[in-house]
This record gives C-alpha cells, structure tokens and sequence, in this order.
C-alpha cells in the first residue's frame, strides 16, 4: 500500500527500476521507471481485454521486456485478460471506499505485526484472493500443502506454505461480506476450538478459518481494539496447539 492506493513498490527492471501504482483517489494506473519516462492509464469503465491491451503495450514502448502470465489465478473462471469481453465495471466510489478500508485495516495489522519476536511477512496485499494480509511463522517447516487451488499451480502453493505459519487479513467480500480473517497452517488439533477466540469471531468450516464480520468492526465502539483483539486471541490459539516457542510467538 501507499498513500493513495495500491503499489508494487520498486522492481528491478533490466538496469532500471520499475513502479506501478493504483491511484484511487484520482483513479489512475501509473507506470513509473526510474530513468524518468512514464506512463499513465485512465480507470474507469472498460473491457478487460482493452484495459490488458493498453497496458501491454505501455511496458513495450517504456522498453520493459516482462513475462505476464495472462490469465487470472484462484478464480474458476480463467478466461485470458486479453479475450475477457465480459467485465467492464469500474465503480470509482466504491474503489475509493475499498481503499479507505484498506487503510484501517493496514493501520491495525501493522501494529499486530510490530508485536511479533519471531519473522513476520510485511503487511501485504495478494491480487489472488485480494486481501491485505500479515503472517507470522514459528521457525518450523511444514509439511507440503495439497495445492487444488482453482486455476494456481500447485508449486506456488507449495512455495507459499512451506513453513509453519499464523496468518491473518482483511477479505473486502468473495462469500456473503467482507471480513476478518485467520487460520494456521498446518491446522493443529484444537485449534478451531480454542477457548482464547472470543465472539462475535466463529470458526467458519467452509472456509476453514476463524472470522470476523466486518459490519460488527465498523459498528463496534473502538473497531481497532476488536480486530486487535481478535488478531492476538487467533494468533494465541495457533501458537498453543501448534506449540510454538513462547519466547518468539508473544505479543
């Protein structure tokens, strides 16, 4: 994140770098290299595919020579960006909304994560399932996760949990309504009974992860206490079940 949308933050680019940011307070697609060319896209309603298009080309006239795999991840329908005819929103209020809650969410994650001994992902946001996340890791490897993620290789998913982990964000909607959520990995006995996670959070078998609504947060007296809290009782259930050393998983 940054302070008006989404970043990559600086990539490596041949002898150059490369950013590219969301505005989404201006509603732009910014294309930023540090040798001081530059490129800018309008968002706002359009196809996919015309969207695909226009950025493509914006990376071969600033002579970024990038692989781009061309087909969304973690989603049943993998139609290719550069045929997807279908989608064509761009709500702008909206956009600007999401992002407002993106940065309460960022605001109190970041706190968890500065509580933390042991390593800790940074505050990041996954374009898969797009949610702002935090995840903290006991030290230990993990036995390989079964991958079956809709249209995402098992290899990623085998990369990305190969160690022991906590792991907790914000998931603007997908199911019913956005919420806060939390699970382990691997899942250990008792974990999604522990007594340390108090309501209005449940466990929510079809996801397989603890959850708070986010209308209770947003209508709650102190809304940042709640996720906070919320965040230290699953990260404790985790910890206990899991037996993490003590000394790295307090808080």
């Amino acid at each position: 994140m940054d302070a008006r949308g989404l970043t990559t933050s600086l990539m490596a680019a041949g002898t150059r770098g490369l950013e590219i940011r969301f505005d989404f307070l201006e509603h732009e697609l910014l294309l930023l290299v540090t040798d001081g060319s530059a490129r800018r896209m309008n968002l706002e309603p359009r196809t996919v595919a015309d969207f695909y298009a226009e950025y493509t080309g914006h990376l071969t006239d600033l002579g970024i020579d990038v692989d781009i795999l061309g087909t969304p991840v973690e989603l049943p329908d993998a139609t290719p960006f550069a045929e997807d005819i279908t989608h064509s929103s761009y709500d702008a209020d909206a956009m600007t909304r999401f992002w407002w809650s993106l940065v309460s969410a960022h605001r109190v994650l970041s706190r968890f994560r500065g509580e933390f001994r042991g390593k800790s992902s940074p505050v990041h946001f996954f374009w898969g399932a797009f949610d702002l996340a935090v995840t903290r890791f006991s030290g230990r490897s993990a036995p390989q996760h079964p991958g079956g993620v809709p249209n995402c290789p098992d290899w990623v998913m085998h990369e990305a949990y190969s160690d022991e982990v906590s792991s907790a964000g914000y998931w603007p909607g997908g199911a019913e309504e956005g919420a806060f959520y939390a699970y382990a990995y691997p899942h250990p006995d008792g974990y999604d009974t522990h007594p340390a996670v108090e309501a209005p959070a449940y466990w929510d078998t079809a996801l397989g992860e603890y959850v708070l609504p986010y209308h209770l947060v947003r209508q709650a007296p102190d809304p940042d206490a709640m996720v906070l809290n919320f965040l230290e009782q699953t990260h404790r259930a985790a910890a206990e079940t899991g037996r993490w050393d003590q000394v790295k998983s307090s808080s």
